[in-house]
């Protein structure tokens, strides 16, 4: 019981350490991140568009 007690004294002692991003950055940091999954979700549904047709194409 002592080794976990121990554990969370040292996680919370670590945690104050952290630099924790100011409002402003983590908006900025979350705009990026969506922008991305969104660019990333319709370049690989266009790919997929796109292969899908050449399938099509071959088999007729």
């Amino acid at each position: 019981m002592q080794r976990l007690t121990n554990f969370f004294r040292g996680v919370n002692r670590e945690m104050k350490k952290v630099s924790w991003p100011k409002r402003k950055e983590l908006t900025r940091y979350t705009i990026t991140v969506v922008t991305t999954v969104v660019f990333a979700a319709v370049f690989f549904y266009v790919v997929d568009l796109g292969i899908s047709e050449l399938i099509r194409l071959v088999i007729r």
